[in-house]
């Protein structure tokens, strides 16, 4: 079905134009709520929006988890929802195929509700779009950034990453309930926190180059700057406490401070403070080596990536820093952690490396990067990802790795 897309760039700024206009722009949710057991006041939540028909998109495995929550949460409420079973990939064909069931309904739908992990969120979000209606964003995980932003990231059937959608309204609501973070596999808030680290180092480096954009074609605030800041910094303040939290199958002040930051510390940052080669490395370089796409979560490749950005960058002491910090929790330091030999996979990473060179962002860096360097700088973060490895251990890696997600 034919669906105007929506790009930011030509509207937050103009740069070929005899007046030339880039303004700082910031971009949040309209409202964020997060506690222990809040899905069961979803229903009251959505009179805010305001809805009282919902569809509500959630995979098989969801139903059977949270369904009955749900609908006595929303019929205290006074709200009739419309259940869509999620497909499992946020491809444009999944997106396609939720819109037209959902003007099959009976009576339409007044609002999108997501309850998942972050491809099905994504599909929400492409779903609202097509059908005029605001989202509301669900995360049972607290593995990525994706539930606060007016994006998504688009992939083939098969999984194979295919670009990005972007919105032009954010969710009207992002609900977490930590209650259920706590019962998921520790491994998908651990990939949270290297995505939500990551949002420092790349929001850092679009502030100090005047040349940077945002993902909305704008300036960095001081706001996301900070915001960003505070992402990281909360993750190393508070990570291995949030993470034995989780183990433990408990809500403590760590994890809801960490799912905070995971989820919309992290999400501001990214969206209104830029993103650089960390990200061209995961969203594009690694997912297009389908051994490291199928196997890994978006934020162990971020993490891969952050270390290859810092290197990149020439701050090796704060590579070996973040590094250190990331082994202690479990997230892959070197390529060999994701499935990757430097040897046997040389010409897939080469070709990988190539392929980031195709994702603007990457021009977010102060200087010219190639292929060649973005390539050298993989192999060196994999070198002292190795060392670091060697003097830290990596117990926390193969714990998470052996226990099922």
């Amino acid at each position: 079905m034919a669906v105007d897309p929506f790009f930011p760039h030509p509207i937050y700024a103009v740069e070929d134009s005899d007046t030339p206009s880039v303004p700082r722009v910031l971009i949040a949710p309209h409202r964020y709520i997060q506690a222990d057991g809040v899905l069961d006041h979803l229903g009251r939540y959505l009179s805010i929006v305001p809805s009282t028909r919902p569809a509500v998109l959630i995979s098989e495995g969801g139903q059977r988890r949270y369904a009955a929550r749900l609908i006595v949460g929303m019929k205290l409420a006074g709200v009739h929802p419309v259940a869509e079973t999620f497909g499992g990939e946020c491809s444009t064909e999944e997106i396609e195929r939720v819109v037209g069931a959902l003007r099959k309904a009976d009576a339409p739908v007044d609002s999108v509700v997501a309850v998942g992990g972050g491809k099905c969120l994504d599909t929400a979000k492409g779903v609202a779009y097509r059908m005029a209606l605001p989202v509301v964003i669900c995360p049972t995980i607290a593995s990525t950034d994706a539930p606060c932003s007016a994006v998504s990231v688009i992939y083939t059937e098969d999984g194979s990453f295919k670009g990005v959608e972007w919105f032009p309204v954010s969710p009207a609501l992002v609900v977490v309930d930590t209650g259920i973070i706590a019962q998921a596999p520790a491994r998908y808030l651990v990939a949270g926190m290297g995505d939500a680290v990551s949002t420092w180092y790349e929001a850092r480096t679009c502030f100090a180059n005047p040349k940077a954009r945002s993902v909305v074609g704008a300036r960095v605030t001081i706001a996301a700057q900070a915001i960003a800041e505070l992402s990281a910094r909360t993750v190393f303040d508070h990570g291995v406490e949030a993470l034995l939290a989780v183990e433990q199958g408990e809500v403590t002040e760590a994890l809801e401070r960490v799912v905070e930051a995971n989820t919309l510390l992290s999400g501001v940052g990214f969206e209104s403070g830029g993103l650089a080669a960390a990200h061209a490395v995961a969203t594009v370089a690694l997912t297009a080596i389908p051994k490291v796409h199928h196997h890994f979560l978006h934020g162990e490749m971020v993490a891969i990536g952050v270390l290859t950005q810092l290197a990149l960058e020439g701050d090796v002491n704060e590579a070996r820093r973040v590094g250190s910090f990331f082994s202690s929790i479990g997230l892959p330091v070197h390529l060999g952690q994701i499935g990757l030999d430097v040897q046997r996979d040389a010409e897939a990473l080469e070709a990988a490396m190539a392929s980031a060179m195709q994702f603007p962002i990457i021009h977010n860096e102060p200087f010219e990067v190639t292929a060649e360097s973005l390539l050298a700088a993989a192999l060196q973060a994999h070198k002292l990802g190795i060392e670091v490895s060697g003097a830290c251990g990596d117990v926390a890696y193969k714990e998470l790795h052996t226990a099922p997600v």
